[in-house]
């Protein structure tokens, strides 16, 4: 169990976490924004349009070393579950682990070599990384529930998703800093047109722009978190083999995982198809930044609103109904082709305001049901659950880029090692479309089939059942 600290107290209401504490916690969005962001909107156009790497094997290069992460993160959450240290449990590895990934991130875009040499470098440079992100983003994740939990705080206040607003609002400024910069460092330095020599200078100034950034998040959430309250994790399970078994055992955990996991690949498919819906069907190379902005402009609007959607009909419905706003939106761009530009940003605005409130009760969710276990077994051992939780999205941000990887290969992409992408058919043009609009869009409704069975209970008591769910629905 964790050791309680002192919390700020709010005579108006229940005890809170200092501001500085929630807005120095959600800092670390700017390492896990841009880390989930960039790889999977550039890399795919990168190994297919650049290295000259077919769509397929591009997309299974793009899966292959973030699949690791479902070995590496369990391992990463005992770790930080048994350390003991000045800073914390799960501090120094927020600081090494960022600061690692940060000179990996921009190996992946080095470039030293093409075709199967390259794809071998993008290969072992971003296992490298998705290992270092690993050991940030486990003890990161599992922050939340360490820190309300050692300030003696229970969420009938909600401070569990006011704590996640920051996070998600400072995760779509990360976002929207390293998506919609991004292509325009790399456009700066050559990487839109020109030689194939400068489409390389232009991803390497990209990669070093994007480390830089999850460097600079690394040492604010570092620094910014020193008073947080830590806690002592103890009485953890022996072995990852019984922690493991104790995380499938806890139901709410269970589906709340499958489905966002699921949503995740769903998320994912249509990021990595962002360039390429850019380039081939509204036919503007330049409308990825514009298409990052219309995106995560509105989210960052919208947070405060689904923070109250929360309050009023509980973080499932509202997790519910940030989905299917996801699912909609995605459906009507299938008529993108058809519409006037301004329309199809419209659209993707609403996608975007769908996602911020996913990402919001998703993340929300997780830390009650990590209380819940904690009740249910009389330990504490939140690295291992968000161990199990970020191995699962991470896998889920893999599987996208590949999902979207072999629809346009099913659907006769052609490859290029000019920079620039090459002339595509008519039925690529429609791959493009579809794995952009259809695909995801069914894959984050469906994904919903999975909470019918969420439920926060039976606790040990009513007092228990009030400590936890606060105003989830059981």
């Amino acid at each position: 169990m964790t050791l309680p600290q002192s919390p700020a107290v709010d005579a108006a209401g229940p005890p809170r976490l200092s501001r500085r504490v929630q807005v120095g916690y959600a800092t670390g969005s700017l390492v896990t924004g841009a880390f989930g962001t960039v790889p999977g909107l550039l890399l795919l156009p990168y190994l297919t349009d650049t290295l000259g790497i077919t769509a397929g094997l591009a997309g299974l290069l793009v899966l292959l070393p973030k699949a690791w992460d479902v070995i590496v993160n369990p391992i990463a959450g005992r770790i930080s579950d048994r350390t003991t240290s000045r800073w914390g449990a799960r501090r120094p590895y927020l600081l090494g682990g960022g600061l690692t990934l940060s000179v990996l991130f921009a190996a992946i875009f080095a470039g030293f070599f093409t075709e199967t040499a390259g794809a071998l470098w993008v290969c072992v440079a971003f296992l490298l990384a998705a290992t270092a992100f690993a050991f940030f983003q486990v003890p990161y994740v599992a922050m939340p529930a360490d820190m309300t939990e050692a300030a003696g705080l229970r969420d009938e206040g909600g401070e569990r998703t006011r704590m996640m607003t920051w996070r998600v609002a400072v995760l779509a400024l990360a976002i929207l800093v390293s998506g919609a910069l991004a292509p325009e460092v790399r456009n700066a330095f050559g990487g839109a047109e020109g030689t194939f020599a400068g489409s390389i200078a232009g991803h390497r100034a990209m990669g070093m722009f994007v480390g830089g950034l999850i460097a600079v998040g690394t040492l604010l959430v570092f620094f910014l978190t020193r008073d947080a309250p830590k806690g002592i994790v103890k009485e953890s399970e022996h072995s990852l083999r019984a922690q493991l078994r104790i995380a499938s055992a806890n139901k709410p955990f269970r589906v709340l995982v499958l489905c966002f996991v699921v949503q995740a690949a769903g998320v994912a498919a249509m990021l990595a198809g962002v360039q390429y819906f850019a380039d081939h069907v509204l036919h503007d190379h330049g409308a990825v930044t514009l298409l990052f902005v219309c995106v995560v402009g509105p989210a960052i609007l919208v947070m405060p609103i689904w923070n109250r959607v929360g309050a009023r009909i509980g973080k499932l419905r509202g997790y519910v109904a940030a989905s299917l706003m996801i699912t909609g939106g995605t459906l009507a761009l299938v008529a993108a082709p058809m519409l006037p530009a301004w329309a199809a940003y419209v659209v993707v605005g609403v996608i975007g305001c769908g996602y911020a409130g996913q990402q919001l009760f998703g993340l929300a969710m997780l830390p009650d049901c990590i209380a819940y276990d904690t009740l249910r077994t009389g330990k504490r051992q939140a690295g291992v659950f968000t161990g199990v939780w970020t191995a699962g999205e991470t896998l889920g941000l893999a599987l996208g880029p590949y999902l979207f990887g072999q629809t346009i290969a099913l659907f006769g992409y052609m490859p290029s090692t000019t920079g620039e992408a090459a002339p595509q058919t008519a039925t690529a043009e429609l791959g493009v479309l579809l794995g952009f609009t259809v695909v995801p869009g069914a894959v984050v409704g469906l994904a919903l089939l999975f909470l019918r069975a969420y439920r926060l209970g039976p606790l040990p008591d009513a007092t228990a059942a009030a400590t936890v769910s606060g105003r989830t629905p059981s």
